[in-house]
């Protein structure tokens, strides 16, 4: 079976993480990713769930940052039912 190199960026931490799961299960990073592509490969499909919440998109986490800088500069309203643990 010919083999082919596959090189893509990890967060280092991330990589570290995995490897040391990996070594525990009992193989390495190169195993467990080739038992990702079979599976992809033989399912047609991604074998967990992917979901995007968004509640964390980009637009709306940079909205309520707009909003937490104005209620911290003293623009903005805070709503009645927010409640301020200070009280």
């Amino acid at each position: 079976m010919a083999q082919t190199m596959i090189n893509f960026r990890m967060d280092t931490d991330l990589k570290k993480q995995m490897e040391k799961v990996c070594s525990d299960m009992g193989m390495s990073l190169t195993t467990a990713f080739t038992i990702f592509a079979k599976t992809v490969t033989r399912e047609n499909r991604i074998p967990f769930e992917v979901t995007a919440d968004p509640f964390y998109s980009k637009s709306n986490l940079d909205h309520l940052r707009r909003g937490i800088k104005a209620l911290d500069s003293g623009k903005g309203i805070e709503h009645e039912i927010i409640e301020d643990d200070a009280d």
